[in-house]
């Protein structure tokens, strides 16, 4: 694990059970620490990671150079919603802490997602709440969101980690997903 891990981060990884030949997408890469833990369980799939923040993207670009160069990274700086992913379907989309999914109106988001991922692909969306308490108000507040979208909430992970209490909400295409 690079010493700059999170252990958030490294949890959040591990719960994605990546496949080598995934293709994966990281919604909100801040500064690549988890498109590097990504890359080195890839042999032959790809992640790609959309971040709004030309900075962001540009300290994603330093940590992820030689994985940038042999094709395995990708990198998008612009808004999740207005990124254009072609015709690339992903297995696997993971976000971390990402603002909009758990306070925002995340219609246009979830919609670029269904669009993108595979039938039986998975989405997941993890969260570190400040406060332990409102944990499940946040899983609550996820997985309602994600139902109205579209998506068939399959299982909700809690881990107790040293930095606080971590939650993941795991989600598929429900009925009428496109890939």
């Amino acid at each position: 694990m690079p010493p700059s891990a999170a252990e958030r981060i490294v949890w959040t990884v591990d719960t994605l059970a990546i496949r080598p030949t995934d293709r994966v997408l990281e919604i909100g890469c801040g500064h690549g620490v988890a498109v590097s833990l990504v890359a080195a369980k890839l042999t032959g799939g790809t992640i790609d990671a959309v971040d709004r923040s030309a900075k962001m993207i540009a300290a994603t670009r330093n940590r992820n150079a030689a994985a940038i160069q042999e094709g395995i990274v990708r990198l998008h700086c612009s808004e999740l919603a207005d990124t254009n992913f072609g015709d690339t379907a992903f297995e696997v989309v993971f976000g971390i802490h990402v603002p909009v999914f758990a306070r925002g109106e995340p219609q246009r988001e979830f919609a670029v997602l269904r669009k993108h991922l595979v039938p039986d692909g998975r989405l997941h969306l993890s969260y570190q709440p400040l406060e332990p308490a409102t944990t499940p108000a946040v899983v609550d507040r996820l997985s309602t969101s994600m139902r109205d979208s579209g998506f068939v909430v399959e299982d909700v992970k809690i881990a107790d980690l040293g930095s606080g209490r971590s939650l993941c909400v795991v989600a598929k295409q429900g009925q009428g997903g496109t890939s």
